[in-house]
């Protein structure tokens, strides 16, 4: 969901974020490292470069490419364009989101539930004509007003067929200026992944 809204891109803005990825046993996996730039605010659009770089089980680098995300946050249904660079004859990816209150997501005095549908049109996916549907319910603000608890449920179709389900508990962590500094989801089985933000 990164980048989606101005309030995401500023969650990532400058910043160097760690997910890694464990098994229900809590095995460590893999994980992924994004590289940040800052916001620039170009012909009505706001853009941002991300390097991303692979790590297998070993913690051997596997790949690295960059991607530009772009979004056009005064409209209500934001799309947000992907450029794959590291594959020149990867077509692009346009990735449009409808929501009505996405803005609002770390509101800590109005946790709303969310819902995001979410349609892919060909390029990185793959396969044309993919949506997912999002929903963030169950947010209470855990304790001191930093912390957030949460419930989603992402549902993946192609072609009108559901093809996927995650459900996930979420643990959230905020600094003192409103910017996560963690988050935690966990899946039924106990398998799970984290992501620390610097």
């Amino acid at each position: 969901m990164t980048g989606q809204t101005e309030m995401l891109i500023g969650q990532i803005s400058g910043r160097n974020i760690v997910r890694e990825n464990f098994d229900e046993e809590g095995a460590f996996l893999n994980k992924q490292t994004f590289e940040s730039g800052k916001v620039i605010d170009k012909n009505g659009y706001y853009e941002i470069e991300v390097i991303t770089e692979l790590f297998d089980k070993d913690k051997k680098s596997t790949d690295k490419y960059t991607t530009t995300y772009r979004c056009k946050p005064n409209e209500a249904s934001v799309m947000v364009m992907a450029f794959p660079f590291s594959n020149p004859k990867s077509k692009e990816t346009e990735i449009n989101t409808t929501s009505k209150n996405f803005k609002e997501l770390y509101d800590l005095n109005n946790l709303e539930n969310i819902e995001l549908e979410m349609s892919f049109d060909s390029g990185l996916l793959n396969f044309f004509g993919s949506k997912s549907t999002i929903k963030i319910y169950d947010r209470k603000v855990d304790g001191n007003k930093s912390n957030i608890k949460s419930k989603i449920n992402i549902k993946a179709y192609a072609w009108g067929i559901r093809i996927k389900q995650l459900n996930y508990r979420v643990q959230e962590e905020l600094n003192g200026n409103g910017l996560l500094t963690f988050q935690k989801f966990t899946e039924a089985d106990g398998s799970y992944f984290k992501i620390n933000y610097k």
